[in-house]
């Protein structure tokens, strides 16, 4: 990341809670988070800490009860909740660890989804989703439908969608938790380069040690809040830690 990149997201003093009563919990509690593009930014934390309620309010999927949230220079406070769905789905991608595939369809057509709610016509959708399928390693796996892959492999199918319509903020939870080391190398080489492509970020969520060495930038959290963020130097050696 160079130190003149723009900013991707920036969150200031978000708060998110579920529940009343004696049964709410508050998942953020006045967090602050900033991604530039042009990185490859992890999130990582103990489980329960907020980072998936992190980047669900950050992509608009998930109503925050405070703070300011700008994503690709667009205040998402002041849209309409239509509004933000639209930008969602011209701007967004989104790897979900559950992998979120249609089981009737095939895989091709699962990845061309994105195009064609976008208004792609269905061959060319369908042509760009059997060239990303190619990338990740399924290229002989269009026509088969999620039920008939292993875990790994749909969710290759589910990084593929989520890269069909390129979008300029990619937010990936726990991509590499079904894959071998080295399909999860392949698949990080690969969102590296969309993190690195001009006016694009990558936001992950992660467990995995295994990955560290690809971010830019590492911001950890602990109980709804941000414990700190790693950088250059003191970025090196956490990496060197986790080895």
């Amino acid at each position: 990341m160079k130190p003149e990149s723009k900013s991707a997201v920036t969150a200031s003093g978000v708060t998110k809670s579920f529940g009343v009563g004696d049964s709410r919990t508050v998942a953020l509690k006045g967090t602050d988070f900033h991604a530039a593009e042009g990185e490859l930014h992890l999130v990582v934390g103990p489980s329960g800490c907020g980072k998936t309620t992190l980047l669900s309010v950050v992509a608009g999927t998930l109503k925050w009860d405070a703070g300011d949230i700008q994503v690709l220079g667009t205040k998402l406070n002041g849209l309409s909740p239509s509004e933000i769905t639209a930008f969602r789905g011209e701007h967004i991608g989104f790897i979900f660890q559950q992998f979120n595939l249609i089981p009737t369809l095939s895989c091709v057509e699962n990845v061309s989804v994105p195009l064609l709610l976008n208004g792609t016509k269905r061959a060319a959708a369908e042509r760009k989703a059997a060239e990303l399928l190619e990338l990740v390693g399924l290229g002989d796996k269009g026509r088969k439908r999620p039920t008939e892959l292993s875990g790994g492999q749909q969710q290759r199918v589910a990084i593929a969608r989520a890269l069909s319509h390129e979008p300029r903020l990619l937010i990936c939870d726990e991509p590499t938790s079904a894959l071998d080391s080295e399909t999860g190398h392949q698949i990080m080489d690969l969102l590296s380069t969309a993190a690195r492509s001009p006016g694009r970020c990558v936001i992950i969520v992660t467990h995995d040690p295994r990955i560290y060495g690809y971010a830019d930038r590492i911001t950890a959290m602990e109980d709804g809040r941000l414990k700190h963020v790693l950088a250059g130097d003191p970025l090196k050696q956490f990496v060197q830690s986790h080895r």
